[in-house]
């Protein structure tokens, strides 16, 4: 089993999220008391929110840069960025380790075209919706990709920093997250991605008409497939459904 390196605490509620499907994922995989082999290196999210808030995406990729050689230091083979957001930096990461990122991009377009979908939605912070990083990404496996309107994206984003990242899942919040959906629904989108980690603890399949692609599973079952490999490939970019 190779190791799996987590970089992660943006924030620590969904990299919670994602050791325990990582877990689950090798258990199911091999049964028993398998467990993943994994190394995890948290960041202080203040430290990183305080630099996103500023606009300063230089500075944040300079810093996860140096925390991914560190965890490549500690011995992982393959390295998982756990956030959306930070995608956004993923180019610097890349360039400063020799293991490959498991880009989260990769495994949520995979997802969606092995659906046999074309156009879906997408929910996340502010940034991952109004920046290029996971659109582009998205529109390169051939999708189309529709984010809610100005005052949608103010509020999706809301919840998630006033409260998902703080552990607070509220029942209003799912119902205005079902709204939002349900607005893209309308415009056309064939599916929606949960694109941000922390939205996972909010809404699911069951909450919405359409197909969900929620990116920590697809990431962490890239992840599982990457460790687990028997070529030796760690298959950054693909996900077998």
């Amino acid at each position: 089993m190779r190791t799996i390196g987590l970089l992660g605490g943006m924030s620590w509620e969904s990299s919670a999220l994602y050791y325990r499907l990582l877990n689950e994922g090798v258990r199911d995989r091999l049964g028993g008391f398998s467990s993943a082999r994994c190394v995890l290196l948290s960041v202080d999210f203040a430290e990183i929110e305080r630099l996103q808030a500023a606009g300063d995406w230089t500075g944040a990729g300079e810093l996860l840069a140096a925390d991914a050689r560190a965890v490549q230091a500690a011995g992982a083979d393959v390295l998982l960025l756990c956030t959306n957001t930070m995608h956004t930096v993923a180019d610097a990461i890349t360039a400063a380790v020799d293991i490959p990122l498991l880009h989260i991009g990769d495994s949520t377009g995979a997802a969606i075209a092995a659906a046999g979908l074309t156009r879906v939605a997408l929910l996340g912070t502010r940034y991952t919706m109004e920046q290029p990083f996971l659109v582009d990404r998205l529109a390169a496996a051939g999708l189309e990709v529709l984010v809610p309107d100005a005052a949608d994206r103010d509020l999706v984003h809301r919840v998630i920093y006033d409260e998902l990242v703080l552990g607070v899942v509220r029942e209003e919040s799912r119902q205005a997250y079902r709204e939002v959906v349900d607005r893209l629904v309308a415009r056309g989108a064939q599916g929606v991605v949960l694109g941000c980690t922390e939205i996972e603890l909010l809404i699911g399949p069951d909450d919405v008409a359409v197909p969900t692609f929620p990116t920590t599973a697809l990431h962490v079952a890239a992840a599982v497939d990457a460790a687990l490999a028997e070529d030796g490939a760690c298959a950054p970019h693909t996900i077998d459904r």
